[in-house]
């Protein structure tokens, strides 16, 4: 069946196609004599056609798509999923879709993506995960990106060495916050389970944690630290590893909560009870964690805050492309469940 036109609408309107094109997009607004039986008129033929707007047309006609592209580096991990679903929120609010991509670390398939993007007529970029902190070719990508002057926002764990508008939430001191509180407990022995797609990746983390243990008197035993992959059966089995160890460690820091989940089934496995055997730590705060038994002690980005004001950067530099380039800072906090407590004798 033929797609209905703004012409099809003219003519059961009995009005011009100027008319009917300038009632659809609100564009009157005064300035144009039409008469509101016009407007009901031309809204009724619309109604009664099933007409929609051709959106591609409309992008050529006015250089906008309304559309937000967004990068996240693992589809695997909830935390994303929310930067994903804050991000999404607010572009809805503010009347625009989001294009979403998923990005491996793989070299071809970065360039490939970043080509695909250059082609694309979107209103502007969002990078979640520091993509850029780990690709050379993901930056000279962009760069060819910037020649067009599409808005970028980055989220991401470190600042930027780059030009670019940037949301950093790191962990550093939320990690501090997470050993003391563990100290506080009568930890000495604190392992970490450290999974990541790249060695880089989670740094806020690693490097916090070794400061402090050492700010603490403690010693930075590297075989407290298990280095493996980033799924769930990684952290299983990099937990595994800890708790079989000849001196086993009396908590376990993951590096995020997906991995915290295979250290809490690690710790069932063996007989030990947690946190009276083993006490356990996540960081991003997924919606899981709050429901999982016992309930996991983790720190959080407040992650859905952060995809709204991403949002709200890129439509500001959308809205006025000589703006100076931003870096805003969001700190997170540790929030403290049942999955801690003292340690054992």
């Amino acid at each position: 069946m033929k797609r209905p036109t703004q012409v099809d609408v003219a003519k059961l309107a009995g009005v011009s196609r100027a008319t009917v094109s300038l009632v659809i997009n609100g564009q009157a607004d005064g300035k144009v004599a039409i008469s509101e039986e016009t407007r009901l008129r031309v809204l009724k033929a619309v109604d009664d056609l099933g007409y929609e707007p051709d959106i591609r047309a409309q992008a050529l006609r006015s250089g906008d798509t309304k559309t937000i592209g967004l990068i996240i580096i693992d589809m695997a991990n909830p935390h994303y999923w929310e930067h994903a679903d804050g991000i999404e929120q607010e572009a809805r609010a503010q009347g625009f879709n989001v294009l979403l991509f998923t990005l491996s670390l793989d070299r071809e398939y970065v360039n490939r993506i970043f080509r695909d993007l250059a082609g694309r007529r979107i209103d502007g970029l969002i990078l979640s995960g520091g993509i850029l902190s780990e690709s050379r070719d993901a930056k000279k990508a962009l760069a060819n990106i910037h020649k067009y002057r599409l808005p970028v926002v980055e989220l991401s764990d470190r600042f930027p060495d780059y030009e670019l508008d940037c949301l950093v939430s790191d962990y550093r001191l939320a990690t501090a916050e997470v050993i003391n509180h563990l100290i506080s407990l009568g930890h000495q022995r604190i392992g970490m389970v450290y999974g990541v797609a790249s060695p880089a990746l989670a740094l806020d983390r690693l490097e916090p944690y070794r400061e402090c243990l050492r700010h603490a008197g403690l010693p930075a035993d590297e075989s407290l630290i298990a280095y493996c992959g980033p799924t769930i059966d990684d952290g299983y089995q990099a937990a595994l590893q800890l708790i079989k160890s000849p001196s086993r460690p009396t908590a376990i820091i993951a590096i995020n909560d997906l991995l915290a989940i295979g250290v809490l089934r690690a710790a069932s496995d063996c007989g030990l009870h947690v946190p009276a055997d083993l006490s356990i730590v996540g960081f991003d705060d997924i919606c899981l964690a709050n429901f999982l038994t016992p309930r996991l002690t983790t720190a959080s980005k407040k992650i859905i805050s952060v995809g709204r004001d991403a949002i709200r950067m890129i439509l500001d530099r959308i809205q006025n492309p000589d703006l100076a380039y931003r870096v805003i800072y969001a700190p997170a906090r540790l929030i403290i469940r049942e999955s801690t407590g003292p340690a054992p004798v």
